[in-house]
């Protein structure tokens, strides 16, 4: 192998989101992730159900003034 071309390999600490954190090894020596082993819906058995239609609604609410000014004019 050549020398002095590979990153150093160090300890880790890992920070979620949730707050959990735990120790690895990886070439930087800090990392900070959105979800983790103890918040994720898979390892902890609880959905979370996103509301996606209540998001599109709320989308449509703020911009449907300006949306059917433009369809109007345009025919």
């Amino acid at each position: 192998m050549k020398k002095n071309i590979h990153p150093k390999y160090v300890e880790t600490k890992v920070t979620c989101g949730c707050g959990n954190t735990f120790t690895t090894r990886s070439t930087k020596p800090e990392l900070r992730v959105d979800i983790c082993n103890a918040c994720h819906p898979f390892y902890t058995g609880k959905l979370k159900y996103v509301d996606t239609a209540g998001r599109i609604e709320k989308f449509r609410n703020k911009f449907a003034a300006s949306y059917g000014k433009k369809a109007k004019t345009e025919e």
